[in-house]
């Protein structure tokens, strides 16, 4: 067996799916499948339950993971120790960020970080704030950077970046021609909102602080979707300040700032208190700090 082969065990077993595990591996379902064949018949016992149309981890299945995740977390800290042997950032970091972040604020930070390091290689695990939080506890990733505040005391917070909420409609919309809007104003027109999320939570509590009623017209799982349906007229909606920008310097929405309330959004980069980071993940939380001043101020 290699790394490779133990590497697409565990991606079936975390998806429970070969075809997942194929999408994130970048193979073929039947090349996964033979993957996994191949193991099963070198170690002699089945490792996953394909009746009934699921995949489910078997009893040695089970056993077999909790060894493949020592070995590979054993492999990492290796590699990671031999490359700061050489004090110079190597190896990998696995950065967890939700779709807004890795589209909007993350871009400049990476592009900083390959040119200064190009050797370390990055990647991304794409989820929201809670998903991301568990990734952080339990090792998936390195760090992880989701909205403030952050409760867990066993996570270490590094604040990167600044930014608030803003009213977003189609340039043609009433609310688009304002310096400003006030709530009562925002409440006389369909409201798109995040599904959940921490800037569902602080709109809703607004609204209720105000004691005013929103019309709801649809709840949205992305924020770029929400910017679509904003943009095609079907309502007016809320999003940092940041993730429009492009959208307003083209004309394909309009910003407006609220008049009488004013919603902080403020980003972190967060990682286990324990959590003994590598000389690269450490380069890379230096540069998001330092280019923190340069986002605030483009804001």
């Amino acid at each position: 067996m290699d790394f490779d082969q133990l590497e697409t065990f565990l991606e079936v077993a975390r998806h429970a799916s070969f075809s997942r595990a194929a999408e994130k591996r970048f193979r073929t379902q039947p090349a996964v499948s033979a993957q996994i064949r191949a193991l099963e018949e070198e170690i002699g016992a089945k490792l996953f339950d394909r009746s009934g149309g699921k995949v489910a981890l078997t009893a040695a299945g089970k056993a077999f993971q909790s060894y493949v995740e020592e070995t590979l977390e054993r492999r990492k800290a290796m590699l990671t120790s031999l490359a700061e042997m050489e004090r110079v950032p190597r190896g990998e970091i696995v950065v967890g960020a939700n779709e807004a972040t890795c589209l909007h604020i993350l871009p400049e930070v990476f592009a900083e970080f390959k040119k200064q390091y190009p050797s370390v290689s990055v990647n991304i695990n794409r989820a929201e704030r809670a998903k991301i939080l568990e990734y952080i506890i339990d090792n998936t990733v390195d760090f992880g950077v989701v909205s403030l505040p952050v409760a867990d005391n066993r996570m270490t917070v590094v604040p990167i970046h600044r930014d608030e909420l803003v009213l977003i409609a189609p340039v043609h919309h009433p609310l688009a021609k304002m310096k400003s809007a006030t709530l009562a104003e925002v409440v006389k027109f369909p409201l798109l909102l995040p599904r959940f999320g921490r800037t569902r939570d602080a709109i809703e509590n607004l609204f209720a602080e105000r004691k005013l009623k929103a019309n709801i017209s649809m709840e949205l799982d992305s924020s770029e979707l929400l910017k679509r349906f904003v943009a095609a007229d079907v309502g007016v909606g809320f999003i940092a300040r940041s993730n429009v920008a492009e959208d307003v310097r083209a004309k394909v929405l309009a910003a407006v700032p609220l008049g009488d309330a004013h919603i902080k959004r403020d980003l972190a980069l967060v990682f286990r208190k324990d959590k003994a980071l590598s000389r690269a993940a450490l380069a890379f939380i230096d540069i998001a700090v330092k280019l923190k001043p340069a986002q605030a101020q483009s804001l």
